[in-house]
């Protein structure tokens, strides 16, 4: 698992009203794409967006408030952590939170 900021100025990715409660959407940012999801309570979380297995869609992927399943083969990883909860390689998290209405990725 590798927790990284996008740059160390953060990132405006846009209004968190486009992304609907418990659902992902994926994001380019600095030549890497990353799955910013929007959990039922409003708290968002960011991850690597792409399947480390076989290149799922992550932000596609069922969530809860914890972990997101990948479409493809059901595999599970820990939102906050990248850790894997069913064997596979970990996934890269980003510091993401909202300022004013906007998904800002960075600290």
């Amino acid at each position: 698992m590798t927790i990284t900021t996008a740059s160390s100025t953060p990132t405006v990715l846009g209004p968190v009203a486009d992304i609907p409660l418990g659902e992902g959407r994926t994001y380019a940012v600095d030549g890497d794409m990353i799955a910013v999801f929007r959990l039922r309570d409003g708290s968002l979380r960011a991850v690597s967006a792409v399947c480390p297995h076989k290149g799922g869609p992550l932000a596609d992927g069922q969530i809860d408030n914890s972990i997101v399943v990948c479409p493809l083969h059901l595999f599970a990883w820990d939102l906050a952590t990248g850790c894997s909860q069913s064997g596979q390689a970990p996934i890269d998290v980003y510091p993401v939170r909202e300022d004013d209405g906007q998904i800002l990725l960075g600290e």
